[in-house]
C-alpha cells in the first residue's frame, strides 16, 4: 500500500525503453547539430554557436544548466524535510536576473568576449585572469562531479541501475554531443531536457493529487505538518534558511552564478543581439520560477503521502536524496514507462549541466590558456583541440564524481561550492566594473583574502555541521508504517564529521548559513581590494578604457533599447593594447 513503508517496485522493461529513448534523443540532437553545422568548424561556431542564437532557447538552456539532477532530486527532499521556505528563492531569482541583465550583460557583450575571464586581464592583469580561470575550473569540475554522482547514487539504490555504469554512460553521452555539436548542440539538447524535467515533476504532482484526493488535501497536510511556514524573519545569520538568508544571501549567490560563471555567460553572449541576450535572462527568470515551484510542490506532495510513515526514519532508504526516487517507484510503478520518464528527468538535468560544464571548460581553456600560449594555430588545429578537450574534461568530470561523493547532502553541497568560490570572483568583477580606482594588485589581494575567508568557513561547516537548532528540520512520523525496518538512520553528512572535537567557533562562525558564503566573499573582496588599491596608487593610475565599466545607458531595461543590430564581431573587438599601463607597472613592481 502506498505511503506505508517497505520495499518498492523496480524498473520494468518499458521504463528502460523510455529512459534509453530519451537519452538517445539527447545524443541525436548533438549529432544533428554536428551534421547541420559541418561546413562551419570555426572556433566561434563551436564555442558560441556563431553568435546567432535567439532568446528563448538560450533562456531554456540557462534554466536547465543549473536546474540539474540535483534540483530534481534535492529540492523536493528539501521541501519535504524543511518546508516550503526554499520557494522564496523566486525573489532571489528576480533580483539576480535583473542584476545580471543590467550590469554584466552589456559589459560582456560590448567587449565581444568568449571567456568571461578575458575581462579580468583587460581590467587588471594576466595573473589575475589566470587565477580566476583556475578557480572556475576547480569549482566546475568538482560541482559537475557532484551533479553526476549524487543522482546516480540515489537512483541506483532505488531502481537497481548500475552506479558506475550509469556514471560512465552519462559522461559518454555528454562527450559525444559536446564534441561533435558544440554550443548549439548543448543549447538545443537543454531545451529537450528542460521539458522532460518539468514533465517529471508534473507526473509526480498529478499522481499524488489523485491518490490523496486533490491538491487541496496535499496543501492542507502540508499546513498541518508545518511545511508552509516559509516566512521566517529572524535576522540570525546562523539559521540555515530564513527570509533574509534566502533573499539577501541567495540573491548574491545566484548572481555569482549567472553573472560571471562561464557556463551561463557563454550562453547569453552567443545571442545575436544585446536585446536577445538581456531577454534570455528575463525569460530564464520565469523558467526558474516554474521549476522551483513544481519542485517544492513535489516535496509537499511527498510529505502528504508519507506524513505517517517517513521512509528515511523507517529505514526504507539511507539518505534524504533518495526520497523522491523512492516516491516515484512507490506511486508510479503501476504505470509502465512513467518511472522511466522520471529517471530520464533526473538524468536530463544531469546531462544538461554536465554538457554545459564541458563546453564552458573547453572555452576557458582555449581562450585563457591555449590561445595565450599558441597564437598561430590554424582553424583545423583549433577544431581538433576543441574536440580533444571535450573528451578530456568529460573524463575528468566523471573522475571527480568520486571526490564529490564526500560532500554530503547534494543540494546544500552544490550551492556551498558556488558560494565559496564564486563569491570572491563576483567581488573582483564588481571591483573592476564599478570602481575606477581599483588596480591589479588590489584586485588580486582582495580576491585572495575573500577566497581564504570563504574556504575557511565553507570547509569548517562541512567538518562541523550546524546543529538542528540552526537547520530546523521539521518533525516526521513512522506511526503509520506497516513494518519498521530500522529506527537508526543517519542524515547525509560528510564522513569526516564524526568523532571530531568541536572548536569554540563551531557553533558560531562554522554555523553561518551556507547562503551567506557568497556574500562574505563578495564584500570582503571588494572592501579589501579597494583599500589595497588606494594604498598602491590606484587613485593616481592613468585613464582606463571606459568600455570596461558599467555605463549609465547599460542600466536601462532591454525594452528601452530600441532596435538592436545583429552581433558583428568587428563592432565589439577590444584592443588589448589599451590595458592600463599603470596596472602593468604596479604588477611588475610587486613581482620585484
Amino acid at each position: 500500500m502506498v505511503g506505508t513503508g517497505g520495499p518498492v517496485a523496480t524498473f520494468s522493461v518499458w521504463d528502460y525503453v523510455v529512459f534509453a529513448g530519451i537519452i538517445v534523443a539527447a545524443a541525436g540532437i548533438g549529432l544533428f547539430q554536428a551534421i547541420r553545422g559541418r561546413k562551419d568548424t570555426s572556433n566561434a561556431e563551436f564555442l558560441l554557436g556563431g553568435r546567432q542564437m535567439t532568446a528563448v532557447p538560450v533562456a531554456m538552456s540557462l534554466t536547465a544548466s543549473f536546474m540539474s539532477g540535483i534540483t530534481v532530486i534535492g529540492t523536493p527532499a528539501e521541501a519535504y524535510r524543511f518546508g516550503a521556505s526554499f520557494w522564496l528563492f523566486v525573489i532571489s531569482y528576480a533580483i539576480m536576473s535583473s542584476f545580471s541583465a543590467e550590469i554584466f550583460v552589456p559589459v560582456f557583450y560590448r567587449l565581444g568576449i568568449t571567456s568571461a575571464y578575458e575581462y579580468l586581464e583587460m581590467r587588471f592583469s594576466w595573473p589575475v585572469r589566470l587565477i580566476g580561470t583556475s578557480m572556475y575550473i576547480v569549482q566546475t569540475t568538482l560541482y559537475t562531479g557532484l551533479v553526476i554522482y549524487a543522482p546516480a547514487l540515489a537512483l541506483n539504490q532505488i531502481t537497481g541501475l548500475d552506479l558506475w555504469g550509469v556514471l560512465v554512460a552519462t559522461g559518454t553521452v555528454c562527450i559525444i554531443y559536446c564534441t561533435l555539436g558544440g554550443l548549439k548542440a548543448v543549447i538545443w539538447t537543454d531545451v529537450l531536457q528542460m521539458v522532460i524535467m518539468l514533465a517529471g515533476f508534473v507526473a509526480v504532482i498529478a499522481r499524488g493529487a489523485i491518490l490523496q484526493g486533490s491538491l487541496t488535501k496535499i496543501w492542507e497536510d502540508a499546513r498541518q505538518g508545518g511545511r508552509l511556514e516559509a516566512f521566517d524573519f529572524d535576522p540570525d545569520p546562523l539559521k540555515r534558511h530564513t527570509f533574509w538568508t534566502i533573499v539577501i544571501g541567495g540573491s548574491v549567490m545566484w548572481a555569482s552564478i549567472y553573472s560571471i560563471n562561464q557556463s551561463q555567460v557563454q550562453r547569453y553572449i552567443s545571442c545575436k543581439s544585446l536585446r536577445h541576450a538581456k531577454m534570455s535572462l528575463y525569460v530564464n527568470m520565469v523558467g526558474l520560477w516554474v521549476t522551483v515551484t513544481l519542485a517544492v510542490m513535489s516535496g509537499l506532495t511527498m510529505f502528504s503521502i508519507y506524513k505517517n510513515c517517513d521512509p528515511l526514519a523507517n529505514g526504507d532508504i539511507s539518505t534524504s536524496d533518495q526520497l523522491l526516487p523512492y516516491l516515484v517507484m512507490d506511486i508510479l510503478a503501476d504505470y509502465p514507462g512513467i518511472p522511466g520518464l522520471f529517471v530520464a528527468a533526473a538524468y536530463s538535468g544531469t546531462l544538461s549541466t554536465v554538457s554545459s560544464s564541458i563546453n564552458a571548460l573547453v572555452a576557458v581553456t582555449v581562450e585563457d590558456f591555449i590561445l595565450h600560449m599558441f597564437k598561430n594555430l590554424t582553424q583545423k588545429q583549433m577544431s581538433w583541440m576543441n574536440m580533444g578537450l571535450s573528451v578530456f574534461f568529460g573524463a575528468l568530470c566523471i573522475g571527480m564524481a568520486g571526490v564529490a561523493s564526500l560532500m554530503g547532502s547534494v543540494l546544500q553541497a552544490a550551492l556551498s561550492i558556488f558560494g565559496m568560490i564564486s563569491g570572491p570572483l563576483l567581488g573582483l568583477y564588481l571591483l573592476g566594473m564599478l570602481f575606477r580606482t581599483s588596480n591589479a594588485i588590489g584586485g588580486l589581494v582582495g580576491m585572495i583574502i575573500g577566497l581564504v575567508l570563504t574556504l575557511w568557513v565553507g570547509i569548517g561547516s562541512q567538518i562541523y555541521p550546524a546543529t538542528p537548532e540552526k537547520t530546523n528540520p521539521l518533525p516526521v512520523s513512522t506511526a503509520g508504517c506497516n513494518s519498521t525496518l530500522s529506527q537508526n538512520y543517519t542524515t547525509t553528512t560528510a564522513p569526516w564529521t564524526t568523532l571530531q572535537p568541536e572548536p569554540p567557533i563551531a557553533d558560531s562562525w562554522y554555523s553561518l548559513s551556507y547562503l551567506y558564503f557568497s556574500l562574505v566573499g563578495t564584500l570582503t573582496t571588494m572592501v579589501s581590494g579597494l583599500l589595497v588599491s588606494v594604498m598602491t596608487g590606484g587613485c593616481k593610475q592613468e585613464k582606463v578604457n571606459p568600455d570596461l565599466f558599467v555605463k549609465k545607458s547599460d542600466l536601462m531595461l532591454f525594452s528601452c533599447f530600441g532596435k538592436s543590430e545583429s552581433y558583428r564581431e568587428e563592432d565589439f573587438r577590444f584592443d588589448k593594447n589599451t590595458y592600463n599601463n599603470n596596472n602593468k607597472q604596479l604588477w611588475q613592481k610587486l613581482q620585484r
